[in-house]
């Protein structure tokens, strides 16, 4: 057989000789529509290349993106990746301090970005001393995109290098310490997207108009960029713009039939559409994943005649872990049985394999029952983080993901919460995030997050924080919807509303800051155990 290296050029060629002129359509930060192909993206990335070889970027020097999903921003992937150089997404939610982190972690030699990062770059840049130069992508004067690219697109070297050769870089959110790096190579993205692309995945083909709500900086957009330029998918990128009306307005013009994000911003959108009385025409499918999916979401989607998937993964597993498609027994069940299948994880693809362990690393049985610590392994995981030496992996060879769950008889995982975050009352476990569902799925909450209260005779019990709606005040009713829904010793001892509850650099409740907030020091909440 040919000896064909699994590398990234091999994807957007692909795209470009066989589906060339289907479209990828931007929305800038002003509102204007931008419309390309996956010819002129490839045009557009061998563009970029040729600017990065005259600057002296070589293999494996580090090259960052600090910008929102769109055209340019994916020319500048292609380009990066397929010369052999590390395409490094600098995520814009991060602190300055954490930013400054990982570009001089990273080493990073130039950075891409969208002008509304300048002020944060300008704070970080004198800093970093390796960056040299920085590149502006809606911007066409001095350092401009436009500026900098050469005109003439002709043809250089992509791939020419071993798979195993870093494609991208991607750090941790940095909730339990400094952002760590994550290293995807060519090879692990390459099969991570053939991964997806399965039905019982993604279910991505050359009929799918995708818009892309899941931040390209956030863990390779779920890898859905590669996804459609291999299965020739219409893509749809909407910018900075995420909310309800802007969404609504993408999907209904470009005809989108798949799209993916947070659930925080689909429930945006469906405010909007109850608002307006506004239905949509031509979804078929939202996969979500970041969080846990609240029940009413599904429902609300559901009577849009909207499926809803959802999925889960991490940085360190490129993302994808699992997705929650359906099998034959789990079609046939009933309208209940469905939904609370569609509330769990979902199964391991190909290329993935999982198991749940007790503490003393112990695989525990697929029963749907017994509680263990997750471990994952694949093709596409983590082995050892950037610059590091040690490994990653535990004694099994499997990525401790610091998730809690359960794996039933069908194979699905249903994740009761992070070891950091369960609560352990009385000897037994609460989940956390079980909680929050509840409290999710009243309609005047907007976000929930339970956490371990101190308590003498119990040792912990749970503590609600909620942040209404804007307009809501009191929310009277809460209580009632959590009795119905949790056993009686798992319903919160207390709930607080709270203006503001923070959210990290990928979209989640920051429960570190908040515990700080709710607490105060460490040492205030050891004094409140005794």
């Amino acid at each position: 057989m040919q000896h064909w290296f699994l590398t990234m050029d091999k994807l957007v060629d692909h795209a470009a000789r066989w589906h060339g002129a289907v479209e990828i359509v931007s929305r800038t930060a002003d509102g204007a529509m931008i419309t390309t192909d996956w010819r002129s993206v490839r045009e557009e990335a061998r563009r970029v290349t040729r600017a990065l070889v005259a600057h002296g970027i070589i293999q494996g020097d580090r090259v960052a993106t600090l910008a929102m999903n769109g055209g340019r921003h994916l020319a500048a992937w292609f380009g990066i990746m397929n010369m052999g150089a590390v395409c490094h997404t600098l995520n814009p939610r991060l602190s300055d301090e954490q930013l400054r982190y990982v570009i001089n972690h990273a080493a990073d030699r130039m950075i891409v970005a969208d002008r509304a990062f300048r002020p944060a770059l300008d704070r970080v840049r004198a800093d970093c001393p390796t960056v040299e130069r920085v590149i502006w992508l809606d911007d066409d004067g001095v350092d401009g995109w436009e500026q900098w690219l050469p005109a003439d697109p002709v043809e250089v070297a992509w791939g020419s290098f071993a798979e195993e050769a870093p494609a991208g870089l991607c750090y941790t959110s940095g909730t339990t310490g400094r952002p760590k790096g994550v290293v995807y190579t060519h090879r692990s993205n390459y099969l991570h997207t053939l991964m997806i692309l399965q039905p019982d995945v993604f279910d991505i083909s050359a009929r799918t108009t995708l818009l892309l709500a899941v931040p390209m900086f956030h863990a390779n957009a779920w890898g859905l960029c590669f996804a459609a330029a291999a299965a020739g998918s219409k893509l749809v990128l909407p910018g900075p713009k995420l909310d309800g009306a802007t969404l609504y307005e993408l999907l209904e013009s470009e005809a989108v039939n798949l799209t993916a994000g947070v659930p925080t911003v689909w429930q945006t959108l469906l405010q909007f559409l109850d608002d307006n009385r506004l239905r949509l025409t031509t979804l078929k499918r939202v996969m979500i994943g970041g969080a846990p999916c609240p029940e009413r979401l599904i429902r609300a989607f559901a009577e849009q005649g909207v499926e809803v998937q959802h999925n889960w993964g991490m940085t360190e597993t490129s993302p994808l872990g699992t997705a929650g498609m359906p099998t034959a027994r789990t079609a046939a069940l009933d309208a209940d049985g469905r939904l609370r299948n569609k509330l769990t994880q979902g199964r391991v693809p190909l290329g993935v394999d999982m198991a749940i362990f007790d503490a003393a690393g112990t695989e525990l049985p697929r029963d749907g029952e017994q509680v263990g610590f997750l471990g994952v392994r694949g093709h596409s995981v983590i082995e050892r983080y950037y610059q590091s030496d040690e490994t990653a992996l535990d004694a099994h060879g499997y990525f401790d993901t610091g998730d809690i769950g359960t794996i039933d008889p069908d194979g699905y995982l249903r994740l009761t919460d992070r070891a950091k975050d369960a609560i352990k009352s009385g000897g037994e476990w609460i989940s956390s995030s079980e909680i929050e569902n509840a409290a999710l799925n009243h309609p005047m909450v907007a976000i929930a997050a339970a956490l371990a209260m101190p308590d003498a005779k119990w040792g912990e019990r749970p503590i609600l924080i909620v942040q209404p709606k804007p307009g809501c005040g009191d929310i009277a009713d809460l209580r009632p919807v959590l009795e119905r829904s949790l056993a009686k010793w798992a319903v919160p001892d207390e709930i607080r509303l709270w203006d503001a509850i923070p959210i990290n650099g990928t979209g989640k409740v920051d429960k570190n800051q908040l515990r700080q907030q709710i607490f105060g020091p460490k040492e205030s909440v050891a004094s409140a155990a005794g």
